[in-house]
Order: structure tokens, then C-alpha cells, then sequence
């Protein structure tokens, strides 16, 4: 399902007090974001927001409504705390279900676990008209409403339901990229780069400076959804940079 004119793009909310206290680091923005990139979406933006449902619902509200795709990680769990569903279907303007398909599900999960109880059912309750995301690891579903996909916040379960997903989505044609590398500081190339960048209108040119062995470099790596392009604006970035006798190193230092 790929439109190759067209570019698509989504936006992250990452749920959690846990991960705004810094007591659990963040994993499912840069698998999130590199998932996306090979579906031919673009993340655009990302925010984190605590465990409070005017928070959640502001964000959602926003960020689905600018975006084509819209995910959500964390708060989906038994715990009381967990008002991710609730507070997502608030903002959808629907009442929550029990999903009996995921009722099912999670009732042949724990049958030789301790059974349901109530709160294992509360991993079976969705945005009314959603409908469900596998999770091979779990049994517990991820949720899809409309354009939102509720995920765990669990990066491995994470992962397992961005797999399910994969080529479900519309999407443009993937981002490609090229990298070189070069020890030189920014300020000496930021013209190079930005004039190569206004020559080659279909590629982004990102700088990525660091600091080892003792002097500055830096990593270029060059995006387009046009491998041709892509080439062209690489080899006139390696040439530009060989001209100021700054040798380029193809794939980075």
C-alpha cells in the first residue's frame, strides 16, 4: 500500500509518569520512528505526557488531527493507573467496551494462569468500534480507533505489534538515506551544506557533529524517497567536501 507522491506522516505519545520521572528510559521512540520508516511514514513529532487524563486527551486530540497515524505506548495495562483506554476514548467522544473478541482472547491466555479476574479483564476493554492489534507475547491486544494505535509500553510487546502491523498501513514511498562522515567542524562546511541541500530540492541534508580522538567531526547523512537523487546529492556533497580538502568517509565515522 504505497503511494509514492504522497507523503505520510504520524506523531508518538509516549504515556507514562514513569518515564517523565526518569525511574524507566525510553526504547519505543527510536523503534517506533525506524518501523515507521520502512512503512514510508514519517514521525513527525513525539510527546511525552504523564498519567492524567486531561493530558492524554489533549495530545491525542491534536496530534491525530495533524497526522495521518497517530500511536500511543504505555497505560494500557490491569493497574488502576493505567487510563490510557479511558482517556483515549474520551477524546474520541466514545463510551468503553468490553472487546469480546479480546475478552476471548485473554480468557484463553490466563485459562492455565490463574484464571480471569478483574483485573486481567481490564486488558480486554477498548474505545467502542475499535477494533484489535496481536500480541503474540501477552495475549493482552493492542487497540486500533480510527487513525490511533494503542500499544503497550513494554518495548518488546511493542515491537511484536508493530510487526502485526506491518504493511497494514498506507503509506509513501521509504526514506532513504546515504552517510559520510568527515573530521571537520560545522561551521567550516554550513554553507556547502546548505547550498548542496538548495541544489538537490527532493533531499535533507542532516549534520551530526561529535567530538573523538582528539579533534571535532562530523556525520552527514543525506534523506530522499528519490534514489537517484539521493546519489546525486551525495556524490556532490563528497566533492564539495574534497574541495575544501576535507576528505569524506562513505557510511560515517
Amino acid at each position: 500500500m504505497v503511494s509514492p507522491s504522497r507523503i505520510y506522516t504520524a506523531a508518538l505519545v509516549v504515556i507514562g509518569d514513569e518515564i517523565l520521572s526518569g525511574r524507566t528510559h525510553d526504547k519505543n521512540i527510536a523503534q517506533v520512528a525506524t518501523w515507521l520508516q520502512v512503512q514510508g511514514i514519517r514521525l513527525r513529532e513525539v510527546r511525552v505526557v504523564a498519567d492524567e487524563t486531561a493530558a492524554i486527551v489533549e495530545a491525542v486530540n491534536t496530534l491525530r488531527a495533524r497526522n495521518d497515524y497517530l500511536f500511543t505506548t504505555g497505560g494500557i495495562g490491569p493497574t488502576h493507573d493505567d487510563i490510557t483506554v479511558d482517556a483515549i476514548a474520551e477524546a474520541l467522544g466514545v463510551p468503553v467496551i468490553v472487546h469480546p473478541e479480546a475478552c476471548a482472547i485473554l480468557e484463553g491466555y490466563y485459562e492455565t494462569r490463574g484464571g480471569m479476574s478483574d483485573a486481567r479483564l481490564r486488558m480486554a476493554r477498548t474505545p467502542e468500534g475499535a477494533s484489535l492489534i496481536p500480541n503474540r507475547y501477552t495475549g493482552a491486544p493492542g487497540i486500533r480507533a480510527g487513525n490511533v494505535f494503542i500499544m503497550a509500553g513494554v518495548p518488546s510487546i511493542t515491537a511484536g505489534m508493530l510487526d502485526a502491523l506491518s504493511g497494514q498501513l498506507e503509506g509513501g514511498a521509504p526514506l532513504l538515506s546515504e552517510t559520510v562522515g568527515c573530521w571537520v567542524g560545522e561551521s567550516e562546511v554550513a554553507d556547502l551544506l546548505r547550498e548542496t541541500e538548495k541544489t538537490f530540492e527532493t533531499c535533507q541534508i542532516g549534520s551530526y557533529p561529535f567530538w573523538a580522538e582528539g579533534r571535532t567531526g562530523a556525520n552527514f547523512v543525506i534523506r530522499s524517497v528519490d534514489a537517484n537523487d539521493l546519489a546525486a546529492c551525495t556524490r556532490a556533497l563528497v566533492r564539495g567536501l574534497e574541495a575544501l580538502d576535507k576528505p569524506a568517509i562513505a557510511g560515517g565515522i
